[in-house]
């Protein structure tokens, strides 16, 4: 393992890959897309905002969503389907967006890109080791674009901040200390109750949520964990909603392969009002921290003033989505490809089975070749 530039990331994002992944941006791009909750929904409407992009179908199992989806793509005259097997076959999908559980997300990947199709997947990549590693080799084995819904990796401050980490501005990175903390629970009303409570399909609160967390740990350390230990479970909300089986509350500690140490904590229990709620990236470096949350910088000499490294930018809307469809229509290489992808949920997945198994995880335990 390689201590710098394992992840692809700002510094990776022109590459070039096979020019079969290239199509002519002079005919519009047949869209669909599977699982149009709250989430494919809103990634229907980044692709409907971007040029030359035609939604053509649209696939969900629950008939309320499908019919809202479709009204909100009426203009594209979009097919319906409750069988995504049925979409996957229509020439005129060129591409896929997968939005529904995350137990399915193997799965349908493996069969879009199968069937020829671009996958834009929403995170995780999967929720077992096993599945990983088949759509690991299926991916590499395609000249189709996987690119993951890791959100983050297009956000332009972050990406600098990061890169200005990689050039020393701290010093070498010792530690990182990240949360992600709310004052309530999801809603145990909600219309997706039927998977996102239950361990199985949603691969637990640390795969399905944290994942987009750990992945920025990954990103910024420039490595991937070794082992994992933690302890957590259902904290506060114990069998609410009834037949909950994911948790509420754990910290992890992640030793990297490069030596990196990661304190990560999770709840849904932070009172509003106390300090500390909300999302947080501390970096510990030899020279200093930085924020990564504000990108600035502090040193460890004293009346040295902190340092913003990047300003706040406004991206182009749904520029995670443009990212994707520029990839197709150009051949550049993915920065939130397969290998990011199957990282960052092989991180989370480390980190549930600890606390599941109540003892240290290690990475090659899992089996999985990237």
């Amino acid at each position: 393992m390689q201590r710098r530039h394992f992840f692809l990331g700002a510094l990776g994002s022109t590459a070039l890959v096979r020019p079969a992944f290239s199509q002519s941006s002079s005919s519009p791009l047949g869209v669909g897309v599977i699982g149009v909750g709250n989430r494919g929904s809103y990634d229907m409407q980044a692709a409907m905002a971007q040029p030359e992009v035609k939604i053509t179908a649209l696939c969900d199992i629950k008939p309320d969503r499908l019919d809202k989806a479709a009204s909100g793509a009426a203009a594209h005259k979009p097919a319906t389907f409750k069988d995504y097997r049925e979409l996957l076959q229509r020439k005129d999908v060129d591409a896929v967006v997968i939005a529904t559980p995350c137990d399915l997300h193997v799965e349908m990947s493996l069969a879009a890109l199968k069937a020829g199709k671009h996958v834009y997947c929403e995170k995780p990549a999967g929720v077992e080791p096993a599945s990983i590693q088949r759509l690991v080799n299926a991916v590499r084995a395609s000249d189709r674009v996987y690119l993951i819904g890791q959100q983050t990796r297009s956000v332009t401050r972050v990406r600098r901040t990061i890169a200005k980490i990689r050039e020393g501005v701290i010093g070498e990175v010792i530690m990182v200390k990240a949360q992600r903390h709310a004052s309530a629970d999801l809603p145990h009303d909600s219309s997706s109750n039927d998977w996102f409570f239950v361990a199985r399909r949603s691969g637990d609160v640390i795969v399905e949520m944290s994942v987009h967390n750990l992945d920025v740990c990954n990103w910024v350390i420039d490595s991937r964990p070794d082992r994992a230990a933690g302890f957590g479970g259902a904290l506060l909300w114990k069998n609410d909603p009834p037949g909950r089986t994911n948790m509420d509350g754990y910290t992890l500690s992640y030793e990297y392969a490069n030596g990196v140490k990661l304190s990560y904590t999770q709840v849904f229990f932070h009172p509003n009002g106390m300090p500390g709620n909300g999302q947080t990236n501390y970096v510990y470096g030899t020279k200093g921290g930085v924020n990564l949350d504000t990108s600035t910088a502090y040193s460890f000499e004293r009346g040295v003033k902190p340092v913003v490294l990047a300003e706040p930018e406004k991206d182009p809307p749904h520029a995670h989505m443009a990212a994707f469809l520029e990839c197709i229509r150009t051949g550049k290489k993915p920065f939130a490809d397969i290998t990011v992808a199957a990282t960052a949920a092989l991180t989370a997945i480390m980190g549930r089975d600890s606390i599941y198994r109540k003892q240290v995880v290690t990475w090659d335990s899992m089996g999985v070749k990237i």
